[in-house]
């Protein structure tokens, strides 16, 4: 395939030629509705407060989102940590130190970019704003990325990581949720948030050093009774991974409960120092 080919999305069939042509008609009407909202209901980018120019619901301008830094290529086969300046064994495949150490439930995680500059900004909108446009928007990136790796691609089931019903009563909405949802139709996958539960509160600390982070997730969700997961391949997903913990704990309820693989996606990755106590995270 050549490398800027267009990727057509899972089940997706070649559009009928006289159905394009009379969308042509449409899509002029929606650039002209877009150049009139700019003009009528002008309003700034949520990031850095520029003058948005087009009727996107996203309400970030095209720089900050352009902004957002991409995960490198060459990434830990399992977690998704790049591997750039990191010791990697040729007889053990291109796995980082971390997971050469510790073994995780999930068969792999990957991200869409790294966690640092307006990525920040635009998961802090989504997760205490609410933003689902910016959800559904988080959703395509991240289908793009299963599009790239065909094997995520054998799944049965979109499944969000949960928040404590405590927590997610205040919020009034699960952030990884808005990801998750959109991603699901996008995939044509089943979206079932109710198969995974947490059990256990985030404890009230804002930062968590990496062992309290694992001590934390350590038990803190399990599956529904009567859900049914045997056998399912499922798709986790959440806003950001830091250490894996979150990931592998939901991971290994979900195993627990005879799920066949787990593979993580999360819009962001945080980068992180390779040895395990030396985390801020």
């Amino acid at each position: 395939m050549a490398e800027n080919a267009p990727v057509r999305p899972v089940g997706a069939t070649r559009e009928n030629p006289l159905a394009a042509s009379r969308r042509r008609p449409l899509r002029f009407l929606a650039e002209i509705g877009d150049a009139l909202a700019s003009v009528f209901f002008a309003a700034g980018c949520r990031i850095c407060d520029k003058l948005l120019v087009q009727a996107s619901r996203v309400p970030v301008c095209e720089e900050c989102l352009a902004a957002f830094t991409p995960l490198p290529e060459k990434q830990c086969e399992v977690c998704g940590q790049p591997l750039e300046g990191l010791p990697v064994l040729e007889d053990q495949g291109m796995v980082c130190p971390n997971c050469r150490q510790r073994s995780f439930a999930f068969h792999r995680a990957r991200s869409y970019g790294v966690y640092e500059g307006t990525l920040v900004q635009a998961i802090l909108l989504l997760k205490f704003e609410q933003m689902a446009p910016l959800g559904a928007y988080f959703a395509r990136r991240l289908e793009e990325l299963v599009l790239r790796e065909p094997e995520i691609l054998a799944a049965d089931v979109v499944v969000p990581v949960p928040l404590h019903r405590q927590r997610e009563k205040e919020r009034g909405y699960n952030q990884a949720a808005l990801i998750a949802r959109p991603l699901a139709k996008r995939l044509r996958l089943p979206y079932k948030a109710v198969l995974l539960v947490r059990t256990r509160p985030r404890p009230d600390k804002q930062i968590l050093t990496f062992a309290e982070r694992w001590e934390s997730v350590r038990g803190a969700f399990a599956t529904r009774p009567g859900s049914q997961v045997d056998n399912r391949r499922v798709l986790l997903v959440d806003d950001v991974v830091t250490t894996g913990a979150t990931l592998d704990a939901c991971s290994r309820a979900l195993r627990d409960a005879g799920a066949k693989s787990v593979i993580g996606l999360t819009v962001a990755r945080a980068i992180r120092n390779p040895v395990a106590g030396s985390s801020r995270s």
